[in-house]
């Protein structure tokens, strides 16, 4: 909608690619490390909407596994920051981030940004916006809180990319100045 070119890494799902998308299907926390990073090096944003699980089953078995009366153990290893990742990269995309916070939002949202080494991450609570129509965003950049407003999902996208437009704008027209 906003004129970009968009490459959407996504696990299973229902839901269709967007009209205009170019869409890569994967099936694990792995396959979409893999998927994004050879993306995110012709990106010039990263958007990171959802966390793949922090962990997977350490040795998957090949085969379905039988009961036999005992118990059962699972190792779990991590998973790759795919997030984190990109932003570490020499020549990273400008990266945005997600809080769904629970408790201590802003906190929470403020440690996450920095952790990550990410200019920009937008945060709610999850308890509000799970399921609902709307939703209530506070941005977090270096200049500090942008509260977006209560309002429908697809209004506080479109408030999200016109901040990450302005911001993407500033840091170009700051390295043509250097």
């Amino acid at each position: 909608e906003a004129g970009a070119r968009v490459t959407l890494v996504s696990g299973p799902t229902a839901l269709g690619a967007p009209a205009g998308v170019e869409r890569i299907d994967v099936r694990s926390a792995e396959q979409m490390f893999e998927a994004v990073k050879k993306a995110a090096a012709s990106s010039d944003v990263f958007f990171s909407v959802a966390a793949v699980s922090d962990y997977r089953v350490k040795d998957r078995a090949a085969h379905k596994i039988k009961k036999d009366g005992g118990s059962l153990q699972l190792e779990l290893a991590e998973n790759p920051d795919i997030l984190a990742w990109v932003a570490a990269q020499k020549n990273a995309p400008f990266c945005v981030g997600f809080a769904a916070e629970s408790e201590k939002l802003h906190e929470n949202a403020r440690a996450k940004r920095a952790q990550k080494g990410i200019p920009l991450i937008a945060a709610n609570l999850v308890q509000r916006a799970m399921g609902a129509e709307d939703n209530e965003i506070t941005l977090f950049d270096e200049s500090g809180e942008h509260p977006l407003g209560h309002g429908p999902k697809l209004e506080l996208a479109r408030k999200l990319v016109a901040h990450v437009a302005a911001l993407v704008a500033g840091e170009k027209r700051a390295r043509a100045k250097a």
